[in-house]
């Protein structure tokens, strides 16, 4: 006889309890600390993956925000390089992938009631906005000669009148409070950042509807302070992003003392730092970022 078929002579004995059934490790820790919230950026202009919205929006996700953002693809088609096929899509997918909700929203932003419908997404798909960046354009080529009424009147509406109507918007419905985004004691959370150019000759519509977009933004820097919100404009100098040819790219190289041109990075880093904490004393400026390029 086997030992294994040797009568057993303790008593029997009863089947343990059953254990309680243990949730997987990743469930268990997701339970003991719930993701906390992220604030929510909304960043106009993201409709080319090149483009420096994208870039914008690709560094406050890896900063910590979640992103709506805004495109328009018959704008694209009107430009000598043309739509991106799919690109909200893939920028989306990209931001997600650094952690961010997001929200692609399609608008034109020549509707004066384009503004209020972009909130209205951004805010149920979201949540509140703490930081509003534009960084949206119309911009074709004109002098003082040759620019027509109806490509002056696109440029203003797109880039005067939509962002003072966006930047309104962003202040009747902004609350504040340390919920509401990256803060300090006594620090305000709301940002406003926009971008802008100093290009004005043969681009005449651009540069001057440009222009009053920096003291629309200005003035919010005052009229909003009182909600805790600081408001810059950012000159991000030259960056290529498609819109160079060979030469007008190497004689702005040559002009500039770092020797290259701008990249979407460039401007990205500093929106990073005004949309930070540690951006919050710095309110109602115009900043080049532009490596020292003459105007």
């Amino acid at each position: 006889m086997t030992i294994s078929e040797r009568p057993s002579t303790a008593p029997e004995r009863a089947a343990p309890a059953p254990t309680p059934e243990r949730a997987a490790p990743e469930q268990a820790s997701e339970e003991a600390a719930p993701r906390p919230a992220r604030p929510v950026a909304l960043i106009t202009g993201v409709g080319r993956s090149i483009g420096i919205g994208a870039g914008i929006a690709r560094q406050l996700a890896a900063s910590g925000w979640d992103v709506a953002f805004t495109y328009w693809t018959p704008y694209d088609r009107r430009m000598e390089w043309g739509a991106e096929d799919g690109a909200a899509a893939s920028i989306a997918r990209e931001l997600e992938n650094a952690g961010a909700r997001t929200a692609a929203i399609e608008a034109d932003l020549t509707g004066p009631d384009a503004p209020v419908r972009i909130f209205d997404e951004a805010e149920q798909r979201l949540g509140p906005v703490t930081a509003l960046v534009l960084s949206h354009a119309e911009s074709v080529d004109s002098g003082l000669l040759d620019t027509t009424v109806a490509a002056f009147d696109r440029h203003f509406a797109v880039n005067a009148r939509a962002s003072w109507l966006l930047i309104r918007e962003y202040g009747l419905r902004f609350r504040g409070g340390p919920e509401s985004g990256p803060r300090e004691p006594g620090a305000g959370a709301g940002r406003i950042v926009a971008l802008t150019s100093d290009h004005t000759v043969g681009n005449l519509p651009y540069g001057a509807s440009k222009g009053a977009l920096d003291r629309i933004t200005l003035a919010a820097a005052h009229e909003l302070a009182h909600l805790g919100v600081t408001a810059n404009v950012v000159n991000p100098g030259p960056v290529d992003t498609g819109w160079m040819n060979d030469d007008l790219r190497e004689a702005i190289t040559r002009g500039t003392p770092l020797g290259r041109l701008g990249t979407p990075q460039d401007t990205a880093h500093l929106v990073d730092f005004l949309c930070s904490p540690q951006g919050q004393w710095v309110n109602g400026q115009l900043l080049k970022s532009n490596g020292g390029a003459a105007p």
